[in-house]
């Protein structure tokens, strides 16, 4: 496999992985009230495109600003588990891969962001200006400020957050290659806007993904919803969306933020230590890729990363047997879109395969 080959493999894993609880493969993540379903619409008849006709469409959006509410909903498979208590990391870690959330979202070009996730008699803000984060949260009372040493792309600024559907889509779109066969559903209606439905279906046969349906604005070209389906299910087991958007620039006001009396603040500056010089990592310790694709899997050394001490981690939590399952080797982490397997060695193998197949490159190590 040429190296090229093995960039869009390891691209299209970490795409795949990205709903995956921070606290067991952190190295791999890019990482609602209403369900908003991809349907199409009887009323809705878009001039007629060819699938690449939507795929140039998508590339050359250009949106710079817009507010909206999303909606995103996760029937992965995963138990609800707790937010608060002993067992609150782990159950906070996992919360946005579960159930159904919502979130505002509001931007203003490359330096303008504000997302609020609304939780239950409680939300969590990010509000970006400039150089200039804070992450507030409600319910804990704690607003953290930082100031960013370099200008992050907008998915990375809200990591941790519910993604907006461009995000997702981008992710998901810069990784379509000759593995995947990519066509056009039915025209739809989303947030009462036209779309086009752009349709990615893998053409591997061991792959946990049946397909992934992205909404494409018949005017501006901007993903209005994401929805992935695990293989032979009909209703999707991760989707978002826009329920509501407005691409009128948002008053200048949402991007300023003073922490409410009583909070607790805490400031976070970027630190660098000049006085150790780099050392490259080893090849050994880096992650790799095998296969290519929405097949590929993605292997971790025991020891290497933070990903592998996220699952030394996980193993000592009392909410290990809720979160896994005891299979020859080690332990499963099962998602109907992606599974991790945790090595009895301490290795992390992750992909949207079987866990035969993650078994099966687990020994030819």
């Amino acid at each position: 496999m040429c190296a090229t080959d093995d960039a869009k493999g390891l691209n299209m894993s970490r795409t795949l992985v990205r709903w995956l609880p921070a606290v067991m493969v952190p190295v791999l993540i890019a990482s609602v009230a209403v369900a908003v379903p991809l349907a199409a619409n009887a009323g809705v008849n878009l001039p007629t495109k060819t699938p690449a006709q939507v795929l140039a469409l998508a590339a050359g959006e250009k949106v710079v600003a817009l507010s909206g509410t999303i909606s995103q909903t996760s029937s992965l498979g995963l138990p609800e588990l707790p937010t608060t208590g002993a067992d609150a990391s782990a159950g906070s870690a996992l919360e946005l891969l579960t159930g159904s959330h919502t979130a505002r979202v509001f931007v203003d070009g490359s330096t303008k962001q504000r997302v609020q996730v609304l939780d239950r008699m409680a939300e969590r803000d990010l509000v970006r200006t400039g150089s200039e984060v804070w992450l507030y949260d409600s319910k804990k009372k704690t607003a953290v400020h930082s100031t960013l040493s370099e200008r992050p792309t907008r998915s990375s600024e809200t990591e941790g957050m519910i993604s907006t559907p461009d995000q997702l889509a981008a992710t998901l779109l810069k990784s379509v290659d000759a593995t995947t066969t990519v066509s056009l559903g039915s025209d739809l209606r989303v947030a009462e806007r036209t779309a086009y439905n752009l349709v990615l279906t893998p053409k591997a046969s061991e792959t946990l993904i049946g397909s992934v349906s992205i909404a494409v604005d018949s005017q501006t070209g901007l993903p209005l919803s994401v929805e992935l389906f695990a293989r032979s299910q009909k209703t999707p087991a991760f989707s978002v969306g826009f329920s509501k958007l407005d691409l009128a620039t948002p008053d200048a006001s949402l991007f300023v933020f003073t922490p409410p009396a009583g909070a607790k603040v805490t400031e976070k500056t970027p630190k660098v230590d000049s006085s150790r010089p780099a050392v490259p990592r080893s090849d050994a310790a880096k992650p790799t890729v095998s296969g290519t694709g929405w097949d590929a899997i993605v292997a971790i050394p025991a020891g290497a990363g933070a990903a592998a001490k996220g699952s030394i981690s996980l193993k000592s939590s009392p909410l290990f047997g809720k979160l896994t399952t005891s299979v020859t080797g080690g332990h499963l982490f099962q998602t109907s879109l992606v599974n991790v397997f945790l090595t009895d060695d301490g290795r992390v193998l992750a992909g949207s395969v079987p866990v035969a197949k993650l078994q099966a490159a687990a020994a030819a190590k």
